[in-house]
């Protein structure tokens, strides 16, 4: 019980200073199997945390006289955290790193643009959705990797475009800094222009199921 109440809390604060604390609590808490039983058995259907570094926005829609002041929402189910807002700016660079717990990596990620406003409801600046599922299958090959001292910007696995998954090219999942990332651009949708490049990286959390258990 005080576990998953930990979780919500953990959850709330993702993409804040306080999220990242609580999540090292979360993760020194998970190590303890002996002491704490029942709390590691109720962290079991987590399967680890999904970094996504929002990185930039690319050709983004006017919202306002002459410009926008975009920032970027990411959901995962009931889970939603956000980027800060850049002003005036259709080319933002947010280069900033949002956390997601993930317990089904078959729930597709919404990544959606709006143009803050001070007055009145925030504009739209479209949206888009792609599936974790290839990134998350590539996780496996991970000790393989690191035995075969592979160098930095091995490509792992490639993910074309198609119309579920609104890439704008193709996205390469690689070997980098001892980490399998995926790289992607995102053509917004419901928008007259616009494009949202990100990165994901994965974090195993010690004492939750990890990805074996989606196996």
């Amino acid at each position: 019980m005080e576990a998953d109440q930990n979780i919500d809390r953990f959850r709330r604060l993702q993409g804040s200073v306080q999220g990242r604390e609580v999540e090292e609590k979360l993760r020194r808490r998970s190590s303890n199997t002996g002491r704490h039983h029942r709390r590691h058995g109720s962290m079991e259907h987590l399967l680890g945390l999904l970094k996504v570094n929002v990185q930039m926005g690319i050709n983004l829609a006017v919202r306002d006289v002459r410009s926008s002041d975009p920032y970027v929402i990411v959901k995962m189910g009931s889970q939603k955290v956000k980027t800060r807002v850049v002003k005036k700016n259709t080319n933002p660079e947010w280069n900033e790193e949002l956390t997601l717990t993930v317990d089904d990596p078959n729930l597709p990620i919404k990544v959606m643009v709006y143009d803050k406003d001070t007055f009145s409801f925030d504009d739209k600046m479209g949206d888009a959705e792609f599936c974790i599922g290839p990134f998350v299958e590539a996780q496996s090959q991970r000790t393989s990797l690191q035995e075969g001292s592979y160098p930095n910007g091995t490509v792992v696995r490639k993910v074309q475009p198609d119309r579920q998954n609104c890439y704008a090219e193709e996205s390469c999942i690689v070997w980098k800094d001892g980490m399998i990332v995926q790289n992607m651009a995102l053509r917004l949708r419901n928008v007259e222009t616009g494009e949202v490049e990100l990165q994901l990286r994965w974090v195993d959390i010690p004492g939750s199921g990890g990805l074996s258990s989606a196996s």
